[in-house]
Parts: C-alpha cells; structure tokens; sequence
C-alpha cells in the first residue's frame, strides 16, 4: 500500500517539520551508553569494537546514513513505513493480548438488556459525533503537554480511527485506510452478539440515524441473534487467531462468495460493536480490564469480536464496558481521546434521556445477518483458533493497581516530571524484583513531525541504576542526601532522553532505519545487527507507556516478550493507575509480586522526597526545631524466586 492511500480527512498542521535522520556518531555513542550497564564488560568489548568499525570513516554505517538521508529527502516520513512493518505488520503474534491495547470504561450498572442497549445507542450516537468533527475537520489541533509544552502535533491518525482495517497475511499484514472523498451518503457498523455479525446502517440517505432509532435497531438485532435456528458458526474468533493461521484461514474462506461479502461488509464498516453475554467474572478492575484484552475466552466473549477492525466498543450485559483497537492504525492518545468523548457524550445523554423523543418512524433499512458458509475443513480451523485462545487466555496474568500513596501534584512539588519519576520507580520495582536492569521500551509520541507515530524511550538508564542500586544496597549504605542526588540524576537523565525521543534525536527509529536500507541494498545483515547485544537490547522485558485519562477509564495491554511485563500507567493528582501483565507460563516473572515491589518502591521513593524535603526546611529554619515525619513505608526486597 502506497503512503498516498493512508492519507486521511484529519490531515494535521500545515508546515510541520519531517523527521530528522539523527547524526550517525551521535546514535553510535547513544546505544553504546544504553547499553554498556546492561550487559558484561566482555560482552560490551566485542560491541564496542563492532560499532566503532561499523562508524568509521567509509565505512558500512555512512554508507547505510547517506541512503537514509536520501529517503528522507524524498519522503514525507523516511521511517513511517520501515516502523510500521516492524512494530505491526510483521508480527505474526495473535492481535489480543500481545497487540491490540483495550480502554476500559467506568463500570455500568444495567437493570436490564434494554438499559444497556439503551447505553450501546448513546454510544454509537457518540461515535457518529466524533467522526463528523474528524471528516469536517473540526477536532481541534493538538498541542504537546509535558516537555516541550505548545508544539503543535500532526492529527494525521485521527482520520484513520474509523476508516482503517488490517488484513491478514502469511508473512506479513496490510493496513488499508478508506480515502473519505466527500461524506458517504450511507455508513454501517458491524454489531457482534451471541458470536453472530449484523450489519447495522447508521447513516441513511447522508442523514444519521437518531440515537432512539439506533436503540430501535439495536433491539431487533439483539432480537435476531436470539434465533438459534439461523445461528452460524463463531467466525470471530478465527481474527483472534495467529497472523500466518488467519491469514490461511481467510484464504479458505474467500474461496466461497457468501464469505467474501460478509468480509467485505466487516471490512467497509466503521467499528464494530460488541454486545457481550454477562461474563460471571466478579468486575475488579483486574477482571475487566482481561475481558476486555480477550474476551474471556471462547466459551465467553472471545469470539464476539472482530480483531482486524481498527475500533470495536464492548457493552458487556454485566455493565463491563470499553473499547479495544487494533494499534498499527494509531496510538494510544486516539484511543484516550476518542474514549473521553464517548464517556462524555453518554454521560450528557443520560443526564438528558427523559427529554429523548421516540423513534422518528424513519423507514429504515433492516440489520442483515452476516452469512457464512462453512464445511469440514473450516470447522477444522475453528477447533485450533479455540484451543490458542484458550492458551492465551489462560496465560495472561493482569493485575491493576492503583496507588493511594501520592499522585502527580506530589511529584510536581518535587519539582519533576510525573512521567520520569514513575518510569525510575518501575526501575527500582524490576530490580527488587530481579537484582539487575533490563531493556525497557516507553512509547514516545513524534508527532511534532509529519506522520508522526512514535519512537523508544530507554528508561534502564546508567543513573537510574546507581539510584536502585543505593536504595537496596544494604551492606554499604547510603545517606538520605546521597540517594537524593541520585534520584535527581536518574529523573535528569529519563527527561533528557525523553527529550531526545520526541525531537526525532532517539536511536530505535534511527538504527531500524539503518538496518532496513542495508536490507535494502541486498547486503548481509551488518555485523552490528547480528551482535548478541543489540539482540538482546531489542527485547523489551519491560514494556511500559503512559496513558494519562481526563476521566475516570484505564488502559491496559500485554507484555511483547514471553518472560516479559507490561506496565501501563495513568497518573492522576492524588493516586497512579498501573496495569501490569505479565504470563503464567513464565518463572520469571510475576504480576503480583511486581505490584508487590512496585508499591513498596513508590512508598520509599516518597518517604525520601519527604525526609529530603524536611532536611532542607530545618537547615532553612536556622537553628529551630525539625519537624516530625511519618514514614509511609517499612521497605524491603522482593525478590522473585
């Protein structure tokens, strides 16, 4: 697919910079000083040899530069479509869990199947809402918060919210995005419910339905699914599937016309909405937040879904409910500010529901059944797709956290970055897990560029080592004052890097770019790619990304490595949201006991900012009396056995 065809309606700001290509020598030394804590000094001495002959003068590397520089040149984006197939599209792992972020919203209480198809109205309403404003242009430009606060950022993703599907492939996938010309005199979705797939028009004749007819429509497709007689199937799970099986399956499956266009119907809709059976789950955040990830299964809601559309929104019949996207489309603030408006926009309808007149009385068209046909070879695939989920499913251990202790007003008292100060305490909470640092991935957002999508934060800094190394050092002690400075310094380097990644300086992007020209060129992979250490330095153990929310929803996805953690969090003034995934199968890891080291650390790294801050008003009070300070914490190791 040409980058022509993912231009969208909701073009971002005129004028806006392209993506640099950072100086070679600077991303060599950069990744030489990533690296150099996290692995041994023989290790680093064979990697240290290999970058340097990799940089030289007329050497491999400035070859592989003066290609990219050259790209860049010539495209709007040099690393959009090299990133896209590496991050997405090449990743033959199945999209729940290990892909595909979900957005729970505040838990509903229904009091019965019209309360919330009544909810699932208000919500397709919102969604006719959101997507004029993109189409029309009227979302207003976004502007960068936190550091380097007032750029304007492209809005490029927005316009691929409702319009993107991804297609399954048997090496690698494909994102089609639908140009909008001129607005669509008819749009539909796809409503899933009891395993069956409905198309529902929700625009008609350009005008959109009212929320009441979409309630009116909802009721008679609830009521249709109800039909046992005319049941198919559970053709959703297959999308739940490995990419290369989906992909073989989908092959099957177009052989025969009836498929192909109920696909195509999938394909052309703008989301998908999922109506779910109560799960009988016990709704903590921890269980929602695993609901919405995968369903809960096949024998729950897992097959009530359709993984390869870009938005599909969850209307539980247990009042769990939320969205899940699939991400090569766009990132996760899309999702936050999509989410927020529907929340609001259900909220304001509720507030307003005695005022809502009736069903207009419109003629409208009836939802259809999808229909499939299948045969003995397709049941066949059907019973592989169930027994993966049920892997996954089983595998996935959630475990969301919300620490009461402090939130953001209390790190900014601190005078530091939220973001940064939580990214050195999930240092501090894997090292008292494990005793060492390992590679981590933070998304940060590039969006001050054209077709910005995001390049890597490494957050296993050498300063953040020394600061967990002295506050878990118990045999050579550090003072108050030392682990502070250290503290500072770790917090100092995370905003530099921080810095670095957004300004396009950070070196992911920038050695992916490397390694694709010289693929490119049709040489062997360079030496420097092949070496133990960038392997190892591109497996994220720990997986993390800040997902702030103006309202009351949490974002939550799996780890990307089997012995791994994914840690999401959401820092409010007085409390933090952390989602933290990891795998059952794994002896490595554990989500409770990281949440363990997790609250602990946090606990500590307060008591130090408090003890910090109360030495330095007894030192101003000259000579008076020093105050009182209550320890929030007792401390410790929790070591992972």
């Amino acid at each position: 697919m040409s980058r022509s065809e993912s231009k969208a309606a909701a073009a971002g700001p005129q004028g806006l910079p392209k993506v640099p290509v950072p100086p070679l020598k600077q991303t060599l030394d950069t990744y030489l000083k990533c690296v150099r804590h996290l692995v041994t000094d023989e290790q680093f001495r064979k990697t240290e040899a290999i970058v340097e002959k990799f940089g030289a003068p007329g050497g491999l590397g400035q070859v592989l530069q003066k290609k990219l520089l050259e790209r860049r040149d010539k495209m709007e984006n040099w690393v959009y479509d090299y990133w896209l197939e590496d991050m997405y599209l090449s990743n033959r792992l199945a999209l729940p869990v290990n892909s595909s972020p979900a957005m729970v919203f505040p838990k509903q209480t229904f009091q019965d199947q019209k309360d919330a198809l009544r909810y699932a109205a208000r919500l397709v309403g919102g969604v006719l809402e959101y997507k004029a404003l993109i189409d029309t242009g009227a979302l207003p430009v976004e502007f960068a918060r936190g550091q380097l606060a007032g750029t304007p950022l492209c809005m490029e993703q927005y316009g691929r919210l409702f319009t993107s599907y991804r297609y399954p492939g048997l090496k690698t996938d494909a994102l089609a995005v639908r140009k909008n010309a001129a607005p669509a005199a008819s749009e539909h979705i796809i409503v899933a419910c009891k395993n069956q797939f409905f198309a529902l028009d929700v625009v008609v004749d350009g005008e959109p339905l009212s929320e009441a007819d979409i309630l009116s429509q909802l009721e008679k497709t609830a009521s249709m699914a109800g039909n046992a007689e005319e049941r198919f199937p559970p053709f959703g799970l297959l999308t739940s599937d490995g990419r290369t099986e989906w992909a073989r399956a989908w092959d099957i499956l177009a052989k025969d016309q009836t498929n192909t266009d109920s696909l195509a119907l999938i394909e052309s809709c703008l989301c998908v909405l999922c109506l779910d059976e109560a799960s009988g789950n016990r709704a903590t955040d921890s269980e929602r937040a695993l609901l919405m990830l995968h369903g809960g299964g096949w024998e729950k809601n897992g097959a009530n879904r359709w993984y390869d559309k870009s938005m599909q929104f969850v209307v539980g019949m247990d009042g769990i409910c939320g969205a899940v996207c699939e991400h090569s489309a766009f990132e996760g603030v899309v999702l936050v500010q999509c989410s927020e408006h529907l929340t609001k926009h259900i909220a304001a309808g509720t507030a307003a529901e005695a005022a809502k007149p009736p069903a207009s009385g419109r003629k409208l068209p009836a939802p259809r059944r999808l229909r499939w046909k299948s045969n003995a070879q397709i049941q066949g695939l059907f019973a592989g797709s169930k027994e993966r989920l049920q892997r996954l499913v089983k595998n996935l251990d959630m475990d969301v956290f919300t620490f009461k202790g402090y939130g953001k007003e209390f790190i900014k008292k601190q005078k530091m970055s939220p973001d940064a100060f939580v990214q050195v305490a999930l240092q501090l909470a894997f090292f008292k897990c494990s005793g060492k640092l390992v590679s981590t991935y933070e998304s940060a957002s590039i969006r001050r560029f054209r077709d910005g999508r995001v390049d890597n934060i490494r957050s296993a800094t050498a300063e953040a080592l020394a600061f967990v190394k002295s506050m878990t050092d118990e045999r050579s002690p550090h003072t108050e004052t030392e682990k502070m400075k250290r503290l500072r310094d770790a917090i100092s380097a995370q905003t530099d890097y921080t810095i670095a990644a957004i300004t396009g300086m950070a070196i992911d992007n920038h050695l992916l770019g490397l390694l694709k020209s010289a693929q490119e060129l049709n040489m062997e992979r360079p030496e420097i790619f092949c070496d133990e250490t960038f392997l190892a330095s591109n497996r994220f153990i720990l997986s993390t990304s800040q997902v702030p929310t103006a309202v009351e929803m949490f974002c939550c996805y799996g780890p990307v490595v089997p012995n791994g953690y994914g840690a999401c969090y959401n820092p409010q003034p007085d409390h933090i949201v952390f989602c933290v995934s990891s795998f059952w199968e794994s002896t490595q890891t554990s989500s409770a006991v990281f949440v363990k080291a997790l609250n602990e650390g946090l606990l500590e790294i307060g008591d130090l900012c408090d003890a910090s801050a109360t030495a330095a008003a007894t030192k101003m009070a000259a000579g008076g009396q020093g105050g009182q300070r209550a320890s929030r914490t007792g401390g410790g190791a929790v070591l992972l056995k």
